[in-house]
């Protein structure tokens, strides 16, 4: 079955391509597109680049170094947003099981 992470984010192929180390794995792709300039692919939460959403199909990049991690910090902006967990009143839980 395939995994989904909890965050991931798509960027066009020319910027991963800007990385001076990168190798992208053609047997990666999807089958139904070809990987052209307009391409978009995904930056997973892991540092794994993929193509399409899921963080262990269609890998085309996990090479993941301190060097790339910077890369994606400082060059892509890349950032996992904090998730912090939501208060819910025993109002609203009462409401919702009514």
């Amino acid at each position: 079955m395939s995994k989904m992470g909890r965050y991931c984010k798509a960027y066009p192929i020319g910027r991963f391509r800007e990385y001076q180390k990168w190798a992208e794995r053609s047997e990666g792709f999807r089958v139904e597109k070809e990987a052209s300039e307009k391409s978009h692919l995904y930056l997973q939460e892991n540092y794994v680049v993929t193509d399409g959403i899921f963080m262990d199909e269609n890998i085309i990049f996990d090479d993941v170094t301190p060097e790339w991690m910077d890369f994606c910090t400082g060059t892509l902006k890349f950032e996992v947003p904090a998730r912090e967990p939501v208060a819910v009143k025993k109002e609203e839980v009462e409401m919702v099981a009514a």
